[in-house]
């Protein structure tokens, strides 16, 4: 059943529900995650409306609160660009809605959300070992495999409307979140609507949307102060410094991701130096250094290079019978637009290896070029992942792209006789692309923090870094420049130079990808920019005034 999907899509955008979620009244009971999950079906280890504890600061400066989590509904998501098949779409009311029939469980819709509010279960699993008749009766086949969410209790909202009903105030027409709140932390309603409960409650500057400076509008709006009642704070450098981050089991800190692993790890390396090495062959072909059998003989070793990374991305892909509805986001997906440049790139090298030509092979490198590109727009808009959309991190895809593919054409030039000119300008363009990577890794660790790369996944770039600097930047560099020092005139200590500088290239850029896609792949985790004053220590309640407007003592919050 894919909820709401094509229900009010076609309508003006005159309403626009959210949420706002009071943090002073949240008293963390979980029962919003339970009738979530009793509303929804969802089966274990998959919670669409989840409840974490956070503490915060030192004591006796301490305090605790309770932070409601979920699908944002954002007015500009950035889950729904990236996705591939159009599976998750915005309705005219700003929902965001699941197609299950068309998600092909390739988790991008995941990376890209930084809210942590997406699931994928690539198999059915029961509570107690063996289905119940209760588990049998609602199991969801349709949505093992592919990539689900918090609706919004979509169905609940459109029934309601459509019976004249008022979603917020109406309980049959309200997600059962809010309908549950036993506190009334939780509401809902139409932010289009100035006199709605929701603007109305958020409507005082007392509230605050989770990463607002990611430009994604949220639209679940917290609550951290109350008029005449209890009043809000900025938070402070030590309510969750560093140290506290560093913690992977800090509810604040964000986990590594899941959804891509070595098998995209794979696809990135695969595909990056294997464009690079054809984009570096076709140099040296057009400048006189590599004979036309030899470039055809490198095009091919090129092409099966992409087709194993291809290969790898198949295997990540949950359905896998679906995978032809890939093809169907290209004005918006740099997934899709990547495989229209594979779609173009395999025809080609047939063709020029078939009948090559001076036209095709320039076809065959500047689609090379576009799918590199490709890649190197994945990444930055899976903007779940901090080190994955840094500003830096498409200039870094295509320098070590084009650095890997030096390296490869130098350790061909360097194995065999015939193509052993192209070596000068492997070593040349490899010498210059070297000082390039060390750059711009150096300025990317540099700008990490400043980018909004926590301390777990800093740690995981800064374990990397000294081999990457001796295996990936300064062995190629004094390779690449000792064998232009002994070439011609030493050909065989020349041969061994540029052979082990190509090899520290490849194994340099096999390093920091893994790294970064498998293990610096930390999600965006979560943030409280504002909170309310209570607690313990400096964290107290201010004194307050009652009636007759006498002082009494502060009351002390400590949950």
């Amino acid at each position: 059943m894919n909820q709401g999907l094509n229900a009010r899509m076609d309508q003006p955008r005159n309403q626009r529900f959210g949420m706002v979620i009071d943090l002073n009244s949240c008293v963390g009971c979980q029962t919003c995650t339970i009738a979530c999950k009793h509303e929804n079906d969802t089966p274990p280890g998959v919670q669409w409306r989840r409840v974490i504890d956070v503490e915060l600061g030192r004591f006796p400066d301490v305090e605790r609160l309770f932070l409601v989590t979920g699908c944002q509904h954002c007015a500009e998501p950035p889950c729904v660009p990236v996705c591939p098949t159009g599976a998750t779409r915005q309705r005219a009311d700003g929902l965001v809605t699941m197609d299950y029939d068309r998600c092909i469980g390739c988790g991008y819709c995941a990376v890209a959300c930084p809210y942590q509010a997406r699931t994928i279960a690539h198999e059915q699993n029961w509570y107690y070992g063996t289905p119940t008749v209760q588990e049998e009766q609602v199991a969801q086949k349709d949505r093992i495999g592919v990539a689900n969410k918090c609706t919004f209790c979509i169905d609940r909202v459109d029934d309601g409307l459509a019976q004249g009903l008022t979603p917020g105030l109406d309980p049959d027409a309200t997600p059962a979140c809010a309908n549950s709140c036993i506190a009334t932390a939780i509401h809902f309603g139409d932010f289009a609507d100035p006199d709605s409960n929701v603007s109305q409650l958020s409507g005082d500057g007392r509230a605050f949307q989770m990463h607002q400076e990611l430009g994604t509008d949220p639209q679940i709006k917290y609550l951290y102060g109350l008029p005449g009642s209890m009043p809000g704070r900025e938070r402070t450098a030590d309510d969750v410094d560093d140290e506290a981050l560093q913690d992977p089991d800090n509810p604040l800190a964000g986990q590594i991701q899941t959804f891509w692993d070595r098998r995209a790890a794979m696809n990135f390396t695969l595909g990056g130096m294997s464009t690079g090495l054809i984009i570096m062959a076709w140099l040296a072909h057009v400048t006189g250094l590599l004979a036309p059998g030899v470039l055809g003989a490198i095009n091919l070793l090129a092409g099966v290079g992409m087709a194993v990374g291809l290969f790898f991305v198949f295997l990540e892909i949950a359905r896998k019978f679906r995978f032809l509805y890939v093809l169907l986001r290209p004005q918006t997906s740099w997934m899709t637009r990547e495989t229209y440049a594979v779609a173009l790139f395999y025809p080609t090298l047939a063709a020029d290896f078939l009948w090559p030509s001076e036209m095709l092979h320039l076809a065959l490198a500047a689609e090379a070029a576009a799918f590199l590109y490709c890649q190197a727009r994945i990444l930055p808009a899976a903007r779940g992942i901090p080190t994955w959309r840094a500003p830096l991190m498409p200039w870094m895809l295509l320098a070590t792209g084009l650095f890997e593919g030096a390296g490869l054409l130098a350790i061909v030039a360097s194995l065999f006789s015939g193509p052993a000119g192209a070596a000068a300008l492997a070593a040349g363009a490899g010498g210059v692309l070297a000082v390039i990577n060390a750059m711009l890794w150096r300025r990317y660790c540099a700008t990490a923090q400043a980018n909004g790369i926590g301390p777990l996944a800093r740690n995981a770039l800064a374990a990397v870094t000294l081999p990457l600097r001796l295996i990936g930047h300064a062995l190629p560099l004094l390779g690449f420049a000792l064998f232009l020092a002994l070439w011609p005139d030493q050909p065989v200590p020349a041969a061994a130079a540029c052979l082990v500088a190509g090899i520290g290239a490849v194994a340099g850029g096999v390093l920091w990808k893994f790294t970064v896609i498998t293990k610096a792949c930390h999600q965006q985790g979560f943030a409280l920019p504002k909170v309310p004053q209570r607690g313990s220590g400096s964290r107290a309640a201010p004194a307050r005034l009652v009636l007759g407007q006498r002082a009494v003592l502060p009351v002390r919050y400590c949950k």
